[in-house]
């Protein structure tokens, strides 16, 4: 099964650096987001829940954008067939597609957690910068798992670009919630603290549960 999933991988980051459609747009819709709410919230700085609330939904529209497309190229070329009839696991499909949006995942945190910085923090994350990217890797497990499932459910329908946002926003709402309390205490300027264990732990669990969902149902999904 490694190479199993290492071959698709190394298929889907080839596709994604010929052909660039999911990166870019993510990474260029997160940093339109953070110059919108500089220009409309009108401060120099942000702090707190707020800031926190910024960054996570921002985040997670921008990931709406990759889930949508992470199985399109498959569904429209062919790319199911060919594997329902290669003698491997179909499970290899679903951890190489979690991988590949967890990569896209990191990349536009790559790009978008700094101009959230220059853009709305005013000062550097500094010593924080720990605690927020054990948030954010948490957080990113999480998506990856529910929008692996939910693309390849959204993927064979008509509406695929309707239906994945529809189902997807529901269930990553937890994350949300949990990614945005984790990380309210590392963005309080005066006093910043590290992230509470239980909204750590919660992401953990979340992340667990619906990483065993996407493993159970996804070879139902491979098939019409």
């Amino acid at each position: 099964m490694r190479r199993t999933v290492a071959a698709l991988l190394r298929k889907e980051l080839l596709v994604e650096l010929r052909t660039l459609q999911s990166v870019p747009g993510m990474s260029l819709f997160a940093v339109t987001t953070f110059v919108v709410f500089h220009f409309a919230l009108n401060r120099n700085s942000v702090e707190g829940d707020l800031a926190a609330g910024i960054l996570w939904v921002t985040l997670l529209f921008a990931a709406i954008l990759g889930i949508n497309r992470l199985f399109v190229a498959d569904a429209d070329q062919g790319g199911f067939d060919g594997f329902l009839l290669a003698p491997v696991e179909r499970s290899a499909m679903l951890v190489a597609k979690a991988l590949t949006l967890l990569g896209f995942l990191v990349v536009l945190e790559l790009v978008a957690v700094p101009a959230f910085a220059l853009l709305l923090l005013g000062p550097s994350l500094g010593g924080e910068l720990p605690g927020l990217l054990e948030t954010l890797a948490l957080g990113d497990i999480g998506i990856a798992a529910v929008g692996t499932l939910v693309a390849a459910l959204a993927v064979r329908t008509s509406a695929r670009d309707l239906l994945g946002p529809l189902l997807a926003l529901p269930l990553l709402l937890p994350i949300v919630i949990g990614g945005a309390r984790a990380t309210s205490p590392l963005l309080t300027l005066a006093h910043p603290t590290g992230p509470p264990a239980r909204w750590l732990l919660t992401l953990g669990l979340y992340d667990l549960v619906f990483g065993l969902i996407a493993y159970a149902l996804f070879d139902f999904l491979l098939e019409d």
